[in-house]
C-alpha cells in the first residue's frame, strides 16, 4: 500500500447481510476501502480482474466457484492480491485445502470485528493471518497425535476419494464424479480414517500429505 492510500478490498459472500456488516466495520476502520462486492465465485473473479484489489475477503461456500477455486485463480492470475478467507467452517478439509490453494489468512466469522480488520491489514502487508482456533488446529494436525500402530496405506481409490473430499466436494459430488454411490464414498472414507488413525477428514488429509501419499495440491502420488 502506498503511503496514505487506503487498503483496497473486495468482499465476496453470497449473503448480502453478511457483506453489509463486514463492509461497515471494515470501512469504519478508516484505512480500508471496499471497492467492490460479489455474491458468487465468478463475480468475485470478475471484480478482482476489474479492480486489482490489495485484498479479497472470501467466503468458502459460494455459487459458481468455491472460495478455494477463487483462491487458486488469484494465485495464478493476480499474485499481488492477498486472500483472506472469512468462513464459518473450522473443522473440516476446507481449512487445509484453502491454505494449500494459496490463501494468506483464515479467520472465522465469529471473530471480533477488530480481529478481522487486523487480519485484512496483515494480509495486505504480506503476512499470514490465522484465527487462533484455526492456528491451534492446524498445528495440532501438523504435529500429529501419537500413532497406536504403523499406518496402513489406503488404496488408490481411497486416496482419490480423500483428495476430492479435501477439495470441498460432498459425498454425493464425489460419487457422481467417480461413478460410485454415496454409500460407497462413505465406506471409502471410513476405511481411510481407520487406516490413517484419523478422527476427521482434516486429520486424515493432513496425515496423508505429511506421509507423502497426497501431494500439496491434494492429488495422489504414484506408488513406488
Amino acid at each position: 500500500m502506498s503511503e496514505g492510500r487506503p487498503i483496497r478490498a473486495i468482499l465476496a459472500d453470497d449473503h448480502a447481510v453478511v457483506r453489509s456488516g463486514i463492509r461497515q466495520f471494515l470501512e469504519t476502520a478508516g484505512d480500508i476501502q471496499v471497492v467492490a462486492e460479489a455474491d458468487d465465485g465468478p463475480a468475485a473473479v470478475e471484480a478482482i480482474r476489474a479492480n486489482s484489489p490489495d485484498v479479497v475477503v472470501l467466503d468458502i461456500q459460494m455459487p459458481g466457484m468455491s472460495g478455494i477455486e477463487v483462491t487458486r485463480w488469484v494465485r495464478a492470475n493476480s499474485r499481488e492480491t492477498g486472500v483472506l478467507i472469512l468462513s464459518a467452517f473450522d473443522d473440516d478439509p476446507y481449512v487445509l485445502a484453502v491454505l494449500q490453494a494459496g490463501a494468506n489468512g483464515y479467520v472465522l466469522k465469529t471473530a471480533d470485528a477488530a480481529d478481522i480488520v487486523a487480519a485484512v491489514r496483515a494480509v495486505q502487508e504480506g503476512k499470514s493471518a490465522l484465527d487462533p482456533e484455526i492456528a491451534r488446529k492446524v498445528m495440532a494436525q501438523v504435529s500429529g497425535r501419537r500413532l497406536s500402530a504403523p499406518v496402513e496405506r489406503p488404496t488408490d481409490r481411497e486416496l482419490e476419494v480423500l483428495g476430492l473430499a479435501a477439495k470441498g466436494y460432498t459425498n454425493k459430488a464425489i460419487g457422481l464424479q467417480l461413478g460410485i454411490s454415496d454409500r460407497t464414498v462413505q465406506g471409502h472414507l471410513a476405511k481411510t480414517f481407520n487406516k490413517l488413525q484419523a478422527s476427521s477428514r482434516t486429520e486424515a488429509v493432513m496425515r496423508a500429505v505429511s506421509i507423502g501419499w497426497l501431494t500439496a495440491d491434494l492429488g495422489q502420488l504414484p506408488e513406488e
